[in-house]
């Protein structure tokens, strides 16, 4: 789903408030540890006193009109606890920020000082969310439980004080800093999960042919096939040598 302008907006202040206009002005060593999920935050809530909100013996990211919303960059099966309290009695959406495009900046330790700042080639896609999805997909079809998928640009700094010639090899990351929204998607039912199965794919297919078909590694597609068999949006229909093979579901369709 496409974002509007209104949402580029929103989230250029989110991001303006928490980092600042001018980062070399302010310096690298004021910016927050977890800046991406700060930004998210004020992003999604631009109200303060919605931040933090003590609920059923946890703290909640963010809470308003009976709603929590939970930013969980990584690590999934962390919230496993939290769910356990929150679904019974509150609608929850589940944000996680996926890098579409990244560059690295490599920062000189003792000065600050930038050293270099150069672009990776690895780029975040929405099933990058499968992967985590795999640790709470018991909870995937609660009616109260929503994922919101945030791709964004950002930078990643990065600490020169690894080992190697270079000093980046097991180098320690500083921060990512959100640069630009790009493209938002939310999952609220199980018929939302059709969509990443790629229109080009005849069926049935296998797992290979999955990852071929979505332009993603053969590993993340068995994440992203196991999942949406899971929920029911696959069925296995038979196999092809050592590969299972998938048709979507009548009843999603």
């Amino acid at each position: 789903m496409s974002v509007t302008k209104e949402q580029k907006a929103a989230f250029a202040a989110a991001r303006n408030k928490i980092i600042g206009v001018d980062r070399q002005r302010l310096g690298i060593g004021t910016l927050s540890e977890k800046s991406v999920h700060a930004v998210l935050k004020h992003y999604l809530e631009p109200d303060e006193d919605r931040h933090e909100v003590p609920l059923e013996h946890y703290v909640a990211d963010i809470y308003g009109e009976g709603r929590i919303t939970e930013i969980q960059t990584r690590q999934f099966y962390r919230l496993k606890e939290k769910l356990e309290a929150f679904l019974p009695l509150y609608p929850v959406t589940v944000v996680y920020p996926i890098p579409r495009e990244k560059w690295v900046v490599w920062i000189d330790p003792e000065t600050g000082e930038l050293c270099e700042r150069r672009k990776s080639p690895q780029k975040g896609t929405v099933y990058h969310i499968f992967q985590e999805l795999y640790y709470i997909k018991a909870f995937l079809k609660d009616p109260h439980l929503k994922i919101r998928l945030i791709l964004m640009d950002m930078e990643e700094y990065k600490l020169l004080n690894g080992y190697g010639k270079n000093r980046k090899k097991r180098a320690g990351k500083f921060d990512r800093i959100p640069t630009e929204l790009v493209e938002e998607v939310e999952l609220s039912c199980v018929q939302d999960y059709v969509q990443f199965v790629p229109y080009e794919l005849e069926e049935p297919f296998t797992g290979k042919e999955f990852a071929g078909a979505a332009h993603i590694p053969v590993s993340l597609a068995r994440s992203a096939v196991h999942v949406l068999a899971f929920l029911g949006v696959l069925e296995k229909v038979g196999s092809r040598g050592r590969e299972y093979l998938y048709r979507v579901s009548e009843m999603v369709l």
